[in-house]
């Protein structure tokens, strides 16, 4: 006879594993700008050209979303997010063997496989542990991993690449995420699809065609793409920026980036998550309303970081990442609470081809274009034009966010 489930246990469990693969998910994709005037000199290549390894990445996640979201709603996904952990794994260590900046462009590309079916598996799978109410809270914990995975990555790229070359840091990076892909599998048994929903399951909320009529899913959708446009681009041309306008070496820059990134995404996660879930008992429209003020403040300081002396430059930094940083937890669960538990994977697939296709497919490679023909503080103002989109189009969003009963 088996062992009886507890579903506290396991839903803890669940999110402390999950929770680690998308650290290490995010410490992979960043290890790249950690380490990317390392391979610019290696390879004699632009700063279009590096902007393009990022977004050739971005776009392989971006049209592989798409295809994966309905395995997801038919088929379990505790092997699927296994699948695709090993995926990532294995392009993560077959980069660093790459000896042209073609097959470094592929084999970068190829990370974005394994990835896009994680981030699409794996909060549609803690939705399936956690009720409406609770999700802000979960995906806040989630997806603190963002910040932190990508300070980490910075970390590992730009010391490790200084001191022993920038292949190095991809060896190490690639092994974790295979570990806790078999912890994962080992350890966690996957709840009924929809057990914790509350809300009731309208064609709207339930059907592939309802996404395209449910405006609170477009609108977060929309206002997250302006979001990911100016974060990824921000978070790929971050170091470069340091060392090439306040003078760091590539670890110092790779240290400075990451420590900015790891504090702000830290600190502001938790509170952006711990204000929403105040607000949202008062006011339903907390998320959406959240993520545009945080959007919104981030733009001044960006000006001050981009344009201003030398002195603001880190303080300044510091403040836009932490209002850039506050709707982490918020704009995901405002994602996942618009859509009911049948289509959740292909919605957040669909969401996913949305924001990379409308955002950071495209950004790292506009900004080394805009920087090729001006410099790269022009090239990185392009991300304050499309936070205050972003910030637009969530005020307006809001209206249409759905009620929580448990919270009412």
């Amino acid at each position: 006879m088996s062992a009886p489930i507890h579903p506290a246990r396991t839903a803890a469990t669940a999110l402390f594993l999950l929770t680690s693969l998308n650290l290490f998910n995010f410490i992979d994709r960043y290890v790249l700008p950690g380490v990317q005037p390392l391979i610019q000199r290696e390879f004699h290549i632009n700063d279009a050209q590096t902007g393009l390894l990022t977004s050739a990445f971005f776009f392989t996640y971006m049209l592989i979303a798409p295809a994966t979201g309905w395995l997801g709603d038919h088929l379990p996904r505790k092997p699927l997010i296994v699948a695709g952990a090993l995926i990532w794994s294995a392009a993560t260590l077959l980069t660093a063997t790459v000896h042209s900046y073609h097959t470094l462009l592929i084999r970068h590309a190829a990370v974005g496989i394994g990835e896009a079916t994680f981030s699409i598996f794996a909060p549609a799978l803690l939705a399936d542990f956690y009720p409406e109410e609770d999700r802000n809270r979960v995906l806040s914990i989630f997806y603190v991993t963002i910040p932190v995975g990508g300070a980490l990555g910075y970390l590992t790229g730009g010391v490790l690449g200084d001191r022993y070359g920038w292949r190095m840091p991809f060896y190490v990076a690639a092994l974790p995420g295979v570990l806790i892909a078999l912890a994962f599998w080992l350890f966690v048994r996957e709840p009924q699809r929809g057990a914790a929903d509350t809300l009731q399951s309208t064609a709207e909320r339930a059907s592939f065609a309802g996404l395209f009529r449910n405006p609170a899913f477009l609108t977060a959708t929309l206002g997250m793409a302006m979001w990911t446009f100016a974060v990824g681009g921000i978070s790929t041309w971050l170091p470069t920026f340091l060392r090439r306008f306040a003078g760091y070496s590539v670890a110092g820059a790779g240290l400075t980036a990451g420590e900015i990134t790891a504090i702000d995404g830290l600190l502001a996660t938790i509170a952006g998550g711990w204000l929403a879930q105040i607000w949202l008992r008062r006011n339903h429209r907390a998320l959406y309303l959240v993520s545009a003020w945080s959007a919104l403040l981030a733009i001044p300081f960006g000006l001050a970081v981009f344009f201003g002396p030398l002195r603001i430059l880190l303080p300044g930094a510091f403040a836009a990442e932490f209002f850039l940083f506050l709707s982490t937890g918020p704009l995901n669960a405002a994602i996942v609470n618009s859509v009911a538990a049948p289509i959740r994977s292909t919605a957040i697939s669909v969401n996913l081809f949305i924001i990379h296709f409308l955002g950071d497919a495209f950004s790292p490679g506009l900004i080394g274009r805009i920087s090729d023909k001006t410099n790269l503080r022009f090239g990185l103002a392009a991300t304050l034009l499309s936070l205050a989109l972003s910030g637009a189009i969530l005020f307006y969003g809001s209206r249409f966010a759905p009620r929580l009963p448990d919270l009412e």
